[in-house]
């Protein structure tokens, strides 16, 4: 809702990327709480000395005043709560906040407001700043309330060809997003460890800011990674690539 009969609106946010914009200004994607993903004009963002120079720094949280406009909103004031620069200092907390921002890029059309995204979103990012999890758990954790979030129901009590109860299972639908009984596991998806099954399920369940509790092996991540990364290109029809530099680069 705007103020009056201004179109201004006061959110927190975090950007999420960034670009140049004109001679001395800025465009950042903000993710916010209230608006969902938005486009913004910061004017005069480039210049040293700027205003917004902070406020328009990638992975800031803040609290944002924007003016809506015909077409983007223009950013008016604000006031950074954490700027998340800790994640610039080495390789791999940078891939993988990117990777996070990537993912709500891809994920969210512009004005789609989601609270409990949001939420889960910035409680990510606080974790990481806390090292108090795993970082690949986070981004797995993460992954499966976005698929969620996105209207994506994952269905691993009953069979998601027939309906039968599921008791001990490791075979998953992709296109059924759920779990297969063995006499519908020949249809199709990826077979997964037992543990890896009862992980989803936990992940599932768990919130976010209680994944702390879990410990994944090396075969859980690699399993986890390569049936969320799938079922995330299906469902938003691109795949950020954050992960497969970093990959390459750990690689060489």
């Amino acid at each position: 809702m705007g103020d009056g009969f201004l179109s201004i609106f006061k959110s927190k946010a975090m950007v999420i990327k960034a670009a140049e914009f004109k001679e001395s200004d800025k465009i950042i994607w903000l993710f916010t709480e209230k608006l969902g993903k938005i486009s913004v004009v910061a004017k005069g963002a480039k210049r040293s000395k700027s205003k917004f120079l902070s406020l328009t720094l990638p992975f800031c949280f803040g609290n944002y005043v924007v003016f809506k406009g015909k077409s983007l909103y223009t950013l008016n004031e604000g006031e950074v709560v954490n700027s998340f620069q800790f994640l610039l200092s080495n390789l791999e907390s940078l891939t993988y906040a990117s990777y996070l921002c990537e993912l709500i890029d891809i994920a969210l059309v512009e004005e789609e407001s989601n609270r409990e995204l949001f939420k889960n979103f910035i409680t990510v990012f606080y974790l990481m700043e806390n090292n108090a999890v795993d970082y690949e758990l986070l981004l797995r954790a993460f992954e499966v309330k976005l698929i969620i979030s996105a209207g994506y129901y994952f269905n691993l009590e009953n069979c998601s060809i027939c309906g039968k109860k599921i008791n001990t299972s490791n075979y998953i639908s992709f296109e059924h997003l759920g779990g297969l009984c063995n006499d519908c596991r020949k249809i199709g998806g990826m077979s997964v460890s037992y543990s890896t099954y009862n992980t989803l399920k936990y992940l599932i369940k768990v919130p976010i800011e209680n994944v702390y509790r879990l410990t994944l092996t090396k075969e859980n991540k690699y399993e986890l990674y390569k049936l969320l990364s799938n079922i995330i290109g299906d469902s938003f029809g691109k795949r950020p690539n954050s992960l497969e530099t970093f990959d390459f680069i750990k690689g060489s």
